[in-house]
């Protein structure tokens, strides 16, 4: 994500896409799904994820599949 100033001085954000994935065996769209119940309020006032956003959804979403004994 790209913090831009405007003229008021206030920052605003660009959106970037979805990062592949770094763990093998899960998809951008587990993530994505993922990510979105994670952030849902966020989502709600038109801010977009980050890439820090997308990184824990992703560490979050691998944990729980660790500790259900999902494979990974």
């Amino acid at each position: 994500m790209k913090d831009q100033t405007n003229r008021t001085g206030q920052h605003t954000h660009e959106r970037i896409e979805q990062p592949q994935p770094f763990t093998p065996a899960v998809t951008k769209t587990m993530v994505r799904e993922h990510a979105f119940a994670l952030y849902r309020d966020k989502l709600n006032h038109d801010q977009p994820l980050t890439l820090e956003d997308w990184v824990l959804a992703e560490k979050d979403l691998v944990k729980e599949m660790q500790t259900s004994g999902l494979p990974t």
